[in-house]
């Protein structure tokens, strides 16, 4: 098979996989600006006959049963925010340490870190919950976010990076006089920039999408829901009869993951060629 025919025949393959993820997307949107009758015809029509906005204005609303949206995207965003804000600050402190610094039994930390990412993480939901119940963490914001801030897969990524940065770099910079605070400040993390970045929108997308912990960690408190847990109580509330509501607020809930990896797409990529992944 010449180079030429398997470079279209990958093409096709791409092509046909991104139709597999666009055209849910592009229904979606349709169906959020379907009127209530003309959502319920059998056909497949992806042009709307009467388009709406009515949906959206309704979904922000909070539907009949007047429950508080704007506090859900509040919510979903603050701690989304945080979340990732406290990743990126663990996860680039105990990268740098295991990969620069001499700390005590650093094979065996890097070795019981990865086998942590071995465990799927719905073994850890009953212990986890247990244990936020006993601070009695459930029902505030710092449940949320918190166990985000436990996962290695960020110190096993900038871990894989700052070992391989130049050691005569940074033996310069102590000949200069620079501590290690002011290595890893003024060099180490400018140079993971992309990395980063890369880290910080895969850590938002994570916090934002979930919604089987926030449910449940709320506290039963309706306030305390995020987005994406208050979607799913609509499903089963006022929206349960209304398909293009529900697709009006889906589409409100993929906005913000949408405009952050638009904005950081370019840092992705370059994230994802410097750390190796392939």
């Amino acid at each position: 098979m010449s180079a030429k025919i398997r470079g279209s025949l990958l093409i096709l393959l791409a092509t046909a996989i991104g139709v597999m993820f666009i055209v849910p997307l592009i229904w979606m949107v349709t169906i959020s600006l379907k009127t209530d009758i003309e959502a319920f015809l059998p056909d497949l029509s992806f042009i709307p006959k009467e388009p709406t906005m009515i949906n959206y204005i309704e979904a922000l609303r909070g539907g009949d049963l007047d429950v508080p949206i704007i506090r859900w995207i509040f919510n979903s965003l603050i701690v989304s925010t945080v979340g990732t804000v406290l990743v990126l600050t663990i996860d680039a402190l105990a990268a740098y340490g295991l990969a620069r610094l001499d700390v005590p039994f650093r094979k065996a930390l890097i070795s019981l870190f990865l086998s942590t990412m071995m465990i799927p993480g719905i073994v850890w939901f009953v212990p986890q919950y247990i244990l936020f119940q006993d601070l009695h963490l459930i029902g505030t914001y710092a449940a949320f976010f918190l166990p985000a801030t436990a996962g290695v897969f960020g110190v096993f990524l900038l871990y894989q990076f700052f070992l391989g940065y130049p050691a005569e770099i940074e033996e310069a910079a102590y000949m200069d006089g620079a501590n290690k605070w002011q290595i890893f400040v003024r060099m180490f993390l400018p140079a993971s920039k992309s990395i980063l970045w890369t880290l910080a929108v895969i850590t938002f997308m994570g916090i934002f999408n979930d919604y089987i912990w926030p449910y449940y960690v709320s506290g039963g408190d309706e306030d305390m829901l995020t987005l994406t847990a208050g979607i799913a109580v609509m499903t089963h509330g006022s929206y349960v009869n209304y398909p293009n509501k529900l697709m009006a607020l889906s589409v409100i809930a993929t906005l913000p993951i949408l405009i952050v990896f638009l904005l950081a797409q370019k840092s992705i990529v370059k994230g994802i060629i410097h750390s190796g992944i392939k």
